[in-house]
């Protein structure tokens, strides 16, 4: 969940790596720090965001034309000057940052203590710098040769970058679990743990597959090969990201400029999914398609938001094509001994693609028989290049750590899925069949009104901004648009929410209800829109504050409501790309008004690389 970064070249490094670190900071971003080196060795970092860091190594004359830099989300030690990346090693010669996790760090702590070594981190990282030296020293070895016995002493994950004061040409890279990319320029490389900080840089790109360990040189040398030694013939790689897809683009925040670019980015996700005869085409489902043929049930694997798509998904795969779907979250997956076979296709969500717990159920998916099926956004991710076949959803970077534009975008690729499978199992009616594409196709249009109801949702979060507590209730398939709801309240604004059935209310919920506790309800299925009102009336009679989202047109349900928003009207099955929309503006202006870093959010980061 860190971010790492590397230049080896003839530029100035250190301008290089501070504006890699700031792409990369949605990844952590509570300490960061730099390594570079011109005559010799020099580490500069402190706690706190990336600025820091800047400024400190800026009033030291930081400068060297190959350096390694870290923005950090602390797994292992408290966010501190010392904790911080880069560590070194006993002699302070060589440098190493990191992106996840060493398990068997207090083995090998205890086996470099008994020889002498002392540490000055609560990291698990710092052991890794002192054991590669030690090896390196035991054994009069090359770096390489030093980074690559003592990775097969480690278990964990890892993305790491290692520079050595005695060899000023070189730079080592190796990665478990934990993603890396490799660009190539003339005579010069970047390395990081995306490609968002490199596109400006070159479109060459080599993507690290597990288990590899690559040497840059200054000359422009590389090679690849595994930890074992043996070579490997790495495919060069085209970059499709522009560096203006990475700016703000005018808008205050990123998450703020992606709540807003989902009038295209729907319409992008739905490209050429659509074909004239109106068939759905989904070219990676191509690969799979005779087990398609054959799959008894879906089972979507995934985490935080993208477990909330999935379950918007199983809604539209068993209403549409009458397949059954089991949604789990990747996390739990693999310690429950799931039951699958070949018979199963398992479905991979995740924005990034780079997912610890996704990969991991992934794995276990693949090793029980089954067929496996991913959906991400980030070209080259380790899910894309893991699974049998897959889809991106096409919605261009995604920065602001609370997703926006990705949820929908997978709801997209999601309705694409359940529409296409209904063909193959006739499970619609032709006329049924054909409102349904028509009307997904068109969605983009009903979007950009949805996002003009921004100032009466401003005037909503100035009410909810005092509240300690909230509750976001749906039925139906919008019982996941309340979840995704309160996930984003509580993760951006700070602000105890909750999702719930709003059939579950008496179950437990109703006993938090008093006098102006708001109630969030999602009621834009027309189908039970009558129970959602029972549910309405009943916290309503305990004194709740009432904000519905409701379609154009209900005028009857005004008077119902405290405070209500307009979803403009489309069949039911797509009312969750919708519904969403203003629970996303609420929540970020909700944020905004209480004076939260909306884009970084305290304790979160974007990609969970570790367990």
């Amino acid at each position: 969940m860190c971010g790492i970064i590397g230049y080896i070249g003839k530029r100035d490094a250190f301008p290089i790596l501070i504006k890699g670190l700031e792409m990369l900071e949605y990844r952590g971003y509570d300490s960061a720090g730099i390594a570079i080196m011109d005559d010799n060795l020099k580490v500069y970092k402190k706690k706190g965001k990336v600025a820091e860091v800047y400024k400190h190594a800026k009033e030291h004359g930081a400068k060297g034309n190959i350096g390694i830099g870290h923005t950090r989300w602390a797994t292992h030690g408290e966010p501190s000057d010392r904790n911080s990346h880069p560590h070194t090693s006993a002699s302070g010669k060589i440098a190493i940052i990191h992106n996840g996790i060493i398990e068997n760090y207090a083995v090998l702590k205890s086996a470099l203590l008994k020889e002498g070594h002392t540490f000055t981190s609560d990291t698990d990282t710092e052991v890794l710098a002192h054991l590669i030296e030690a090896v390196k020293e035991k054994g009069n070895l090359t770096l390489l040769e030093a980074v690559r016995q003592s990775l097969t002493q480690v278990v964990g994950a890892y993305a790491i970058i290692v520079m050595d004061e005695s060899d000023k040409d070189t730079l080592i890279v190796a990665r478990k679990g934990s993603p890396l990319v490799i660009g190539i320029g003339e005579q010069e490389f970047f390395i990081a743990s995306d490609a968002s900080p490199i596109a400006e840089y070159t479109k060459s790109v080599i993507y690290l597959d597990d288990n590899q360990v690559a040497i840059v040189k200054r000359s422009g040398e590389y090679t690849v090969s595994s930890i074992a030694g043996v070579p490997h013939t790495p495919f060069i790689e085209k970059l499709t990201l522009e560096a203006t897809m990475l700016d703000k683009n005018g808008y205050d925040h990123y998450m703020q400029k992606e709540i807003f670019e989902q009038a295209h980015t729907i319409e992008d996700a739905l490209r050429g999914h659509i074909l004239p005869d109106r068939s759905v085409h989904l070219r990676g489902l191509e690969e799979i398609a005779d087990q398609l043929a054959i799959a008894r049930r879906l089972i979507i694997v995934a985490c935080g938001t993208s477990w909330i798509s999935g379950l918007v998904g199983e809604y539209l795969i068993e209403s549409l094509a009458k397949m059954p779907v089991e949604v789990e979250y990747a996390s739990e997956f693999r310690y429950r001994d799931p039951i699958l076979n070949k018979h199963d296709i398992v479905i991979a969500i995740s924005q990034s693609g780079e997912t610890a717990d996704t990969l991991a159920a992934l794995s276990l998916a693949k090793e029980r028989g089954a067929v496996t099926y991913g959906i991400c956004n980030v070209v080259g991710s380790s899910i894309a290049r893991t699974t049998d076949a897959g889809s991106y959803i096409h919605v261009g970077p995604e920065i602001g750590v609370a997703s926006t534009k990705a949820f929908t975008g997978q709801v997209v690729l999601l309705s694409l899925l359940a529409l296409l499978l209904s063909q193959r199992r006739e499970t619609l009616e032709a006329d049924a069949y054909k409102k349904l594409v028509d009307s997904l196709e068109k969605i983009g249009e009903s979007v950009n009104k949805v996002l003009k109801e921004e100032e009466k949702i401003k005037k909503i979060a100035e009410i909810l901004k005092e509240k300690e507590s909230a509750l976001f209730i749906g039925r139906g398939i919008l019982f996941p648009v309340a979840l995704e709801g309160a996930l984003k309240l509580k993760e951006i604004s700070y602000i105890h929410a909750e999702g719930y059935p709003a059939g579950e209310m008496k179950h437990g919920p109703i006993a938090l209800v008093e006098k102006d506790f708001p109630v969030i309800v999602v009621a834009t299925n027309e189908d039970m829109i009558d129970k959602v009102i029972s549910n309405v009336q009943e916290v309503k009679a305990r004194g709740a504050m009432t904000i519905g989202i409701i379609r154009e047109g209900k005028d009857e349900l005004h008077s119902i409501f405290d405070h209500v928003i307009e979803i403009p009207n489309v069949p039911d099955e797509w009312m969750p790309i919708l519904s969403v929309l203003p629970l996303q503006l609420l929540a970020y202006h909700t944020a905004l008004i209480r004076g939260a870093d909306v884009d970084k959010p305290r304790n979160l980061a974007k990609s969970v690389t570790v367990e």
